[in-house]
């Protein structure tokens, strides 16, 4: 058998195209040319011959007449895509003007090519549109392979609060209103805001996410915003931010109290014109964004010490969800712990072990400070440290273990150091950092790293 020359590609499926123009000698031009390509093609003269054409099966790549006789191909963009929310649309037209390039965009299309144009320059528009489809093929296969590796997110739920989160998600969703989801870290913001973003008109559009507390005030400024080169130290070409990136979409603002005094102003201004600079840069841009902010923390006491903004509280608060703490859901702590279970001894080929009895009790009395996120970290630790099919207790941290429904209380038989130990332990599992838990007890971080060292390396079992 002779081999395939190195330069010969491997034969892939053809892509499938739709062309809609009213001027024949244009459709006869696009046939050959895409044709020679390895393109199949349909063609259609009319907006409603286009959705009949469509109708007759998946298409790729669609290249729209912005003109099509009395018709605008601009409002024929959103129907299709309607239609087939993944295929790839091209405007072309002889009547190239930026205004239009940036309307066809903001419709969903995915280029812009003015007339005449040359066979090359249709070789690189379907050349891009397959290596898009190949893409989405293998980030499909990447959500495939993420879903044997995390925990599928699930809004099922038997408590009445969350029943309440849950639904006013949903009212909102339909509108373009900001949303301040309020709740201890670990409770579930992130997987609320991205039910929001799944249930909204904007679904189709990405949903970006910025950690606040993770970076800092210049490079959260650049990571929002995004800069020109030379902005910074570092800075060695023009960088879009995530407002940019979630064009049409969500951005989802995580922590948002962490952000500076300054960096809120920025962030006032955008929320009341959707206007922003990037770093650097004097021109002004815009964004049309729906803005989604969590935080863990009290911002009407925030406000008061002059840590955060009114103004922006009030913009960000159009829609307050208040997500209820673990404890306050103690009948979802054993579905989802028994989900957990499920998942992780999939991924570790064995067998699903049961909760023993003593362990259900223990799991509804422990206080579950770092909230879902800590329940899915000890299912998963206990997996690991057990290997028999019952899960008992001693499978679990010494401070979930020891928990037995009546739970450690002010006045109650403790001794300082135990006291200082349980509130130190649950103060680490639900703050998102060591230097937030330090914050929050009001202590150094090099004296916390000291007492988590010491409390964490007591036995456990």
């Amino acid at each position: 058998m002779e081999s395939r020359p190195e330069s010969e590609p491997v034969a892939a499926s053809p892509m499938r195209v739709l062309v809609v123009d009213d001027e024949r000698n244009i459709r006869n031009t696009l046939r050959i040319c895409l044709e020679g390509f390895g393109c199949t093609v349909r063609e259609a003269t009319t907006p409603e011959a286009a959705l009949a054409a469509l109708a007759q099966g998946p298409v790729d790549l669609a290249f729209v007449d912005l003109r099509l006789g009395t018709a605008s191909g601009l409002e024929l963009v959103p129907r299709l895509l309607a239609e087939s929310p993944n295929l790839d649309i091209v405007l072309i037209t002889a009547y190239a003007t930026f205004d239009t390039a940036v309307e066809a965009v903001k419709r969903g299309a995915r280029d812009y090519l003015p007339k005449p144009f040359t066979p090359a320059q249709i070789r690189h528009v379907v050349d891009r549109a397959r290596a898009h489809r190949e893409l989405s093929s293998r980030l499909g296969d990447l959500e495939g392979q993420l879903a044997q590796t995390a925990p599928e997110a699930t809004l099922e739920t038997a408590s009445p609060a969350m029943h309440a989160a849950i639904g006013l998600i949903e009212r909102a969703a339909a509108s373009d209103a900001a949303v301040l989801l309020r709740g201890e870290s670990g409770t579930g913001k992130g997987v609320l805001a991205r039910a929001l973003h799944s249930m909204s008109p904007r679904k189709r559009r990405p949903f970006v996410t910025v950690n606040c507390p993770t970076l800092s005030e210049q490079l959260l400024a650049s990571e929002l915003f995004g800069h020109v080169r030379g902005a910074f130290t570092g800075a060695v070409r023009d960088q879009p931010g995530r407002v940019e990136q979630a064009e049409g979409g969500t951005l989802f603002l995580d922590e948002v109290s962490e952000m500076s005094t300054a960096l809120q102003a920025q962030l006032l201004r955008f929320l009341q014109e959707k206007q922003f600079e990037r770093l650097g840069e004097g021109r002004t841009r815009r964004a049309d964004v729906r803005v989604v902010a969590a935080t863990n923390r009290n911002l009407e006491k925030e406000v008061a010490a002059g840590h955060f903004r009114e103004d922006l509280l009030y913009r960000l608060n159009v829609v307050e969800v208040k997500l209820p703490a673990l404890r306050e859901r103690r009948e979802d702590i054993l579905p989802l712990a028994r989900r957990f279970l499920a998942f992780f001894a999939r991924a570790a080929k064995r067998p699903v072990p049961e909760l023993s009895a003593a362990t259900e009790q223990m799991l509804q009395a422990y206080g579950w400070p770092g909230n879902v996120r800590e329940l899915r970290n000890a299912i998963e630790r206990a997996l690991i440290v057990w290997s028999a099919n019952v899960l008992e207790p001693q499978a679990f941290p010494e401070r979930i273990a020891a928990a037995t429904g009546s739970g450690m209380t002010l006045g109650g038989p403790h001794t300082v150091e135990e006291i200082e130990r349980e509130h130190i332990l649950r103060v680490l599992a639900s703050a998102p950092t060591l230097e937030e838990a330090a914050h929050i007890l009001g202590i150094d971080a090099s004296t916390l790293w000291r007492k988590r060292k010491k409390y964490e390396s007591a036995p456990t079992e």
